[in-house]
């Protein structure tokens, strides 16, 4: 039987893409769930395929009233939480010269407060069933990409809360986790390549291992064994896990080479489609953004 089996996992981001995929193997593996996101139709959609044991709560992490509030709708009806991935998180486009400041501070929004949000709202059950977080970061919080700033910051950020949070909650019995993915096949990553052609060029640039792309289907399996095992560090491919101990190198001269040497042609081109766009973020998420 599952470790997971019973448990009550809480996941932000839960409509689709990762955290929907982790919901799915969770769900098969007896765990009841509490899925949150902004996005109701993919919510329902999501949760239609899951059938008992799973509560929907369209929540905003941005806004901590309303963590809050999933937080207690998902202690009422199920009693406690096991488990919480803080999963959600968005992407921008361009260069610091050229992305939105308020597309910036969106995401810093989303992708950093959104994470403390969910952990505050959730902690102090968690704590009381010495349960798991998994904090979701990025290869990116090991090496940085050209117009990928905020992200890049974002994911750095939360490694960190996680590294913080664990030795503030490790004696009490939860343990906690980051998880670190190259790129995934995402509807974050197509819908970049959609809009952005030097984005799908930059990728084949980028040297081996970290230019391929890997499935959701990975990315699921990997988180879930993660979970299973209240695992530290969550790496998809494990070759991210290298990427940790060079991460020194990565940020030097030497290390950034590989990269720095097609950014004066690239990223020019890459700003100027995002101005022509006249967005720094996929249509998806300005249409949430805007309700």
């Amino acid at each position: 039987m599952s470790s997971v089996y019973g448990k009550v996992v809480f996941i932000t981001g839960g409509a689709a893409g990762v955290g929907a995929e982790v919901a799915r193997r969770l769900h098969r593996k007896g765990a009841k769930l509490v899925l949150t996101d902004v996005d109701a139709t993919a919510l329902d959609a999501t949760a239609a395929t899951l059938g008992d044991d799973v509560l929907t709560v369209v929540a905003d992490v941005r806004d901590l009233s309303s963590m809050q509030a999933a937080a207690d709708a998902a202690v009422e009806r199920f009693g406690g939480i096991d488990v919480v991935m803080a999963n959600a998180g968005i992407a921008t486009y361009g260069s610091v010269l050229q992305v939105d400041p308020e597309a910036f501070k969106r995401l810093l929004d989303i992708n950093v407060l959104g994470v403390f949000h969910t952990v505050r709202a959730t902690l102090p059950s968690v704590l009381d069933r010495r349960g798991y977080v998994l904090i979701v970061s990025s290869l990116a919080a090991y090496t940085a990409a050209p117009g990928l700033a905020p992200y890049n910051a974002s994911k750095a950020a939360v490694e960190h809360f996680a590294n913080a949070l664990r030795l503030e909650v490790g004696y009490r019995g939860v343990d906690v986790g980051s998880a670190h993915m190259s790129w995934i096949d995402t509807a974050m990553v197509r819908d970049t390549k959609s809009d952005l052609s030097t984005f799908a060029e930059m990728l084949t640039k980028l040297p081996w291992p970290i230019s391929k792309t890997t499935s959701v289907d990975k990315c699921g399996e990997a988180f879930v064994a993660g979970i299973e095992g209240r695992k530290t560090r969550v790496n998809c491919p494990g070759w991210v896990g290298a990427m940790r101990w060079l991460r020194p190198l990565l940020a030097t001269r030497i290390g950034e080479v590989p990269v720095a040497k097609f950014v004066p042609d690239l990223l020019p081109r890459m700003d100027a489609e995002v101005a022509a766009l006249g967005r720094s973020s996929s249509a998806h998420t300005e249409q949430l953004d805007k309700g």
